[in-house]
C-alpha cells in the first residue's frame, strides 16, 4: 500500500517538471521571434536611410558605368540582336540572298601523290546584306567584332567539298572577323587550313602537269535560298607572290562557278578554285634517269671484255641488273599503286631490259663458243691431217688428195678463192681453221690447180662486235623517241 503511494507521488512530480520546461521553451521561442522582427525592422530602416542619402548625394560624386567591361552589351543593343530571329536567313521567304566570296591564298603547303590530296591555307571572306543588323551612325563608320558576335547572328554555312580535313586557326584567339556597316552590309572573314582531294593523272609522271580544285558550297541552302558567286570574278582570287613548292611550279590560278545537283535536296551553287602545277623534273633526272642511264652504259662494258673472262663479265651483268631493280623499287615505293603505266616506268623498264639483254648476250657468246670448240675437237679427231695456225713449219699434206694445212693469216688474202675474215681487234692470231682442198686431179689435167680454203669455225666474236653498235644505237634511239613524246 505504501509502495503504491510512493509511485503515485513520483509520477505527479515528473508531470510537473515537464510542464515547467515546456513553458520556458515557449517563452524563449517568443523572445527569439521578437528579436528577429526587430532586427529586420532595423535593416529595413537602414536601407531606407541609405537610399535617401543616395538620392540627396551630389551628382559630382556619382560613379559612371565601366563601358570596358561589357562592350558586347552595348553592341547587341545597338544591333538589336534580341529583337530578331537570326536562325532564319535574311529576307526569309523572299528571293535568294546574294553572298559574294573572295579568297586570299596564303600558302600552298603540300602536294601528295600517294594520298592524292593537297593542303592550302587561305582567307575566306563572305559579303552579304542583312537589314536586321543595320544601325544609325553619325560618321558612317563600321563596327568590327570577333567570333563571339558571329555565333549570335546568321552567317553563311559554307563548307569545302571533297575535303579530308579543315580547321579554323585559333592562335591566339579564333581567327574570325565580323564587320558590320550601318546599312546592314556584312563582311565575314575566316582563316582556314583545308586538306582536299585532288585527282591526279600520273601517266606522264614525272613529266606531268596537274590541275587541282578547291570547291566551296553552301551545306543547307539551295540556290532558291542562297546565291553564291565570286564577288569580282577572277579578281576575287588573290595569291601571295612568295608561294612556292619544292616539286612544283605554280603556273596559274583561276575561278569558275557551277551548279551541283543532289537527288535528295536539289541544286546548289558551287565555287571552284583551280590551280595548275607543273612538276620540276630536275630532281628526278638526278635521282632516277641519270643512274638508270649509267647502269645501262655500264652493262655495255662487258662487250669489250674477253669472252673467256667469265669472272669479269658475269658479276658485271648481275650487278647492273640488281642496281636497276633497286632503282625501280625505290621509285615505286614513293608512288601510289595505280593501275596504269607511268612515264618513269617505261624508261626504267626499258633500261632494265637493255641491262638484262647484255647478260643474255654474254650467255649466247659463251654457249656458241663452247659449241664451236666441241665441233673443232670432233673435226680434228676425224681428219687424217690437221694443222694448226700456231705451227707455221708444218708440211703440206698430200696435194693429190684433199688436205689441210696451216697458213699465215696475212697470206689468206693472196688467194682469190679464200674468204677475207680479218684479224681480231686485239691483234692476236686468227682463231679459225682452214681446210686446203685440191680442186683438180693432176693426173687428168697435168697441172695442179690453186688450192681453195674453207672456213669451218664460226667466229663467235661477231656477236660482241655487233652488240657494241646495236645496243648503244638502240638505246639512243629510244631516248630520242621518249623525250620527244613526254617533254
Amino acid at each position: 500500500m505504501r509502495t503504491m503511494q510512493v509511485d503515485t507521488v513520483l509520477v505527479l512530480f515528473c508531470v510537473c517538471l515537464m510542464g515547467v520546461s515546456g513553458r520556458s521553451a515557449h517563452q524563449r521561442g517568443d523572445k527569439l521571434e521578437t528579436y528577429k522582427q526587430s532586427s529586420s525592422r532595423r535593416e529595413t530602416s537602414r536601407m531606407d536611410d541609405g537610399g535617401a542619402h543616395s538620392k540627396t548625394a551630389s551628382p559630382i560624386l556619382k560613379r559612371g558605368p565601366d563601358m570596358t567591361k561589357s562592350p558586347m552589351t552595348k553592341s547587341e543593343q545597338l544591333l538589336r540582336i534580341d529583337d530578331h530571329d537570326f536562325t532564319m536567313r535574311p529576307a526569309f521567304g523572299g528571293p535568294p540572298i546574294p553572298v559574294g566570296v573572295d579568297v586570299q591564298v596564303e600558302s600552298l603547303d603540300t602536294i601528295s601523290e600517294v594520298d592524292m590530296d593537297f593542303t592550302m591555307t587561305l582567307y575566306l571572306r563572305h559579303y552579304w546584306k542583312d537589314e536586321r543588323l543595320s544601325f544609325t551612325s553619325t560618321n558612317n563608320q563600321s563596327m568590327t567584332f570577333d567570333s563571339r558576335l558571329a555565333k549570335k547572328i546568321w552567317v553563311p554555312d559554307m563548307f569545302f567539298v571533297h575535303s579530308k580535313r579543315s580547321f579554323i586557326h585559333d592562335t591566339t584567339t579564333d581567327n574570325v572577323m565580323l564587320r558590320v556597316y550601318p546599312d546592314g552590309n556584312v563582311l565575314y572573314s575566316l582563316r582556314v587550313t583545308v586538306t582536299a582531294m585532288c585527282n591526279m593523272d600520273l601517266s606522264r609522271f614525272p613529266l606531268d602537269t596537274q590541275t587541282c580544285s578547291l570547291e566551296i558550297e553552301s551545306y543547307a541552302y539551295t540556290d532558291d535560298d542562297l546565291m553564291l558567286y565570286w564577288k569580282k570574278g577572277n579578281e576575287s582570287l588573290n595569291t601571295d607572290e612568295r608561294i612556292s613548292l619544292s616539286q612544283f611550279l605554280i603556273q596559274k590560278f583561276h575561278t569558275t562557278t557551277k551548279l551541283a545537283f543532289y537527288s535528295s535536296t536539289g541544286w546548289y551553287n558551287r565555287l571552284y578554285i583551280h590551280f595548275t602545277l607543273r612538276r620540276h623534273v630536275f630532281f628526278f633526272l638526278l635521282q632516277t634517269y641519270f643512274p638508270a642511264t649509267l647502269m645501262v652504259m655500264l652493262s655495255w662494258v662487258s662487250f669489250w671484255i674477253d669472252r673467256r673472262a667469265v669472272p669479269a663479265r658475269v658479276p658485271l651483268g648481275i650487278t647492273t641488273v640488281l642496281t636497276m631493280s633497286t632503282i625501280i623499287t625505290g621509285v615505286n615505293a614513293s608512288m601510289p599503286r595505280v593501275s596504269y603505266i607511268k612515264a618513269v616506268d617505261i624508261y626504267l623498264w626499258v633500261s632494265f631490259v637493255f641491262v638484262f639483254l647484255s647478260v643474255i648476250e654474254y650467255a649466247a657468246v659463251n654457249y656458241l663458243s663452247t659449241v664451236q670448240e666441241r665441233k673443232e675437237r670432233k673435226l680434228r679427231e676425224r681428219l687424217p691431217c690437221t694443222c694448226g695456225i700456231g705451227n707455221p713449219d708444218d708440211a703440206m699434206c698430200d696435194p693429190q688428195i684433199t688436205g689441210y694445212t696451216t697458213m699465215d693469216v696475212n697470206s689468206i688474202g693472196n688467194y682469190g678463192t679464200a674468204g677475207n675474215y680479218g684479224m681480231p681487234e686485239n691483234g692476236g692470231r686468227q682463231e679459225r681453221m682452214f681446210a686446203q682442198v685440191v680442186l683438180g686431179d693432176p693426173q687428168l689435167t697435168g697441172q695442179v690447180k690453186r688450192p681453195g680454203y674453207v672456213n669451218i669455225w664460226i667466229d663467235t666474236h661477231a656477236i660482241d662486235k655487233y652488240s657494241r653498235m646495236v645496243f648503244p644505237g638502240s638505246y639512243v634511239l629510244f631516248n630520242i623517241i621518249y623525250w620527244s613524246i613526254y617533254s
